[in-house]
């Protein structure tokens, strides 16, 4: 796990941030930039359905000056159980607006941020972090519990029991600065940070055409993404399949 070439180093205060290359997790990255931290910027190959999301979060990282990134490798599609890692599970496509609360999709991930979590804990002690970002939102999303303030308040303390730098020096903080807000809002702030969101990618199932992934406009985070820059007021860049 060593980090890529080609990326700004940076003196200020370390900090690890989880970068799926989606629209949420690309506004962190800048949020953390802007208030000084020497991002070191995560990404996970784990057994997702394409890569192109990886290679979302490696130009993200470059254009936004990562002080690194690295792509850490965990099969957790070995475990099935997603239509995320699983290419026998279909993506559900065109879901109500209306979800119930405990309707968690088959998209969700078993443990998918708690294991990530996890591995960014451990890369933070090593590097004399003590801060971790993840772009975790608790309004605008598919269901998952793992997206919740109080999962995020549990790891946060059991980061803080289970490590060495947090028994003997200064704690951990997980820091979810978009918990609370409409995709709308994260759209405005990154907007406002300077962020390229046509770089970024959000399909959980898009279709490959000339060699571009194009995004499928009807799975969830499509859906979401799409009424957020609608909301906001501002251009939305993604392409999507079937429009000029």
């Amino acid at each position: 796990m060593s980090p890529s070439d080609g990326l700004n180093p940076d003196h200020h205060r370390p900090g690890v941030v989880l970068l799926s290359g989606g629209l949420d997790s690309a506004t962190v990255l800048a949020i953390a930039q802007k208030q000084g931290f020497a991002c070191h910027a995560l990404a996970f190959d784990y057994g997702q359905r394409h890569r192109h999301e990886l290679d979302a979060a490696r130009r993200v990282a470059e254009a936004l000056g990562a002080a690194s990134f690295r792509v850490f490798p965990i099969d957790t599609g070995s475990f099935g159980g997603s239509a995320l890692t699983d290419p026998g599970v279909a993506v559900p496509k065109d879901r109500s607006g209306g979800r119930a609360v405990n309707d968690i999709p088959i998209t969700y991930v078993p443990a998918r941020n708690l294991v990530f979590l996890s591995v960014a804990l451990a890369l933070a002690e090593t590097l004399g972090a003590h801060d971790l970002f993840i772009g975790v939102n608790e309004v605008d999303y598919s269901g998952y519990p793992d997206c919740r303030p109080e999962f995020i308040a549990s790891f946060q303390q059991t980061a803080n029991l289970a490590t060495k730098a947090g028994v003997e020096r200064n704690g951990f903080t997980v820091h979810t600065p978009l918990i609370g807000m409409g995709k709308d809002d994260i759209i405005r702030a990154g907007t406002a940070l300077g962020v390229d969101y046509a770089m970024t990618h959000s399909c959980y199932d898009p279709v490959v055409a000339g060699g571009e992934a194009l995004a499928c406009g009807r799975c969830d985070s499509c859906r979401l993404r799409r009424r957020g820059f609608e909301r906001a007021g501002v251009a939305d860049p993604t392409k999507y399949a079937g429009t000029a």
